[in-house]
């Protein structure tokens, strides 16, 4: 793996903080598709939202030097494109001079952390649309988690729309991942049933005063032809926590991706964290998935 040099980054944070928007104005930027017209982004935003933990190690993201090495050995394979991420990591990225000729997609967070009583009100917390046009990213992602039975709900819906709205006007595209979710022994569930994405996808498409500039970003589960009938958007999909079989895991990725309007793939821990550590290999699989080998 690449050696990052933390000491300087941090010298750079607290002496020259401007330096961040100089670097992120300056960076050499890229065309959204290019080429095969596909996109394969890896994701770095679970810190923000209190999710540290991959497969049974609960603190596997809380070492900012791992986090920002595995970064940086994806961000130099052949077929990556981008990365998705909170400020934080992004600042650190473009410091590290990390994104040039690469798509940045802004994370706005959630503000709903994980095992929160206000865990539904996924009201957003990092980047607005603003702030993203205002730095040159490339394009913002939300999260959209919909229960039927919590009202917390609802300003997550309405914070959403004035967020699809806003990239519309700015034609910023926004990266929508929604969710039916539900409370089961005091913890958030997403459904992954087919029907539960159907219907988030319903929703989640119908925000906002245009669809113009929607992206959605969906979980591979069954009946994945009959989940991508229902949309027209263009979409990538999500790689989900690390669980099972990763034989079986890029097959199911790969079965998803030769869908009509799946244009990719966004995963972040089941790629920076594979079980057996081999970070270059996971990541340029799933590269050839997206590509082609």
């Amino acid at each position: 793996m690449s050696t990052i040099d933390l000491d300087a980054l941090r010298k750079t944070r607290a002496e020259n903080p401007g330096k961040i928007a100089e670097v992120l104005a300056n960076r050499k930027r890229r065309e959204l598709l290019r080429g095969d017209g596909k996109l394969f982004i890896v994701a770095a935003d679970h810190p923000a939202r209190g999710a540290l933990g991959v497969g049974k190690n609960e603190t596997a993201m809380a070492d900012r030097n791992v986090l920002l090495e595995r970064l940086a050995l994806a961000l130099s394979r052949p077929g990556v494109d981008g990365v998705l991420g909170t400020p934080d990591i992004i600042e650190d990225l473009a410091l590290l001079g990390l994104l040039d000729d690469k798509i940045v997609v802004g994370s706005m967070n959630r503000g709903g952390l994980k095992g929160a009583s206000f865990e539904m009100d996924d009201r957003y917390t990092a980047y607005d649309v603003d702030g993203i046009v205002e730095l040159g990213l490339d394009f913002g992602k939300n999260l959209v988690r919909i229960n039927l039975k919590d009202a917390g709900s609802v300003d997550t819906l309405e914070a959403t729309a004035l967020a699809v709205s806003d990239a519309a006007d700015a034609e910023l595209p926004i990266m929508l991942e929604p969710f039916m979710s539900e409370w089961v022994d005091g913890k958030i569930v997403n459904d992954l049933s087919p029907d539960a994405v159907i219907l988030s996808i319903a929703i989640a498409s119908g925000l906002g005063n245009s669809s113009a500039y929607s992206w959605l970003k969906l979980p591979v589960v069954p009946e994945m032809e009959r989940v991508m009938a229902s949309t027209t958007l263009p979409t990538l999909l999500l790689g989900g926590d690390p669980n099972g079989d990763a034989e079986e895991t890029f097959a199911s990725w790969a079965a998803a991706l030769a869908l009509p309007g799946v244009r990719g793939l966004v995963v972040g821990r089941s790629l920076l964290y594979p079980a057996d550590g081999d970070v270059a290999s996971a990541i340029d699989t799933a590269a050839a998935l997206v590509h082609g080998s």
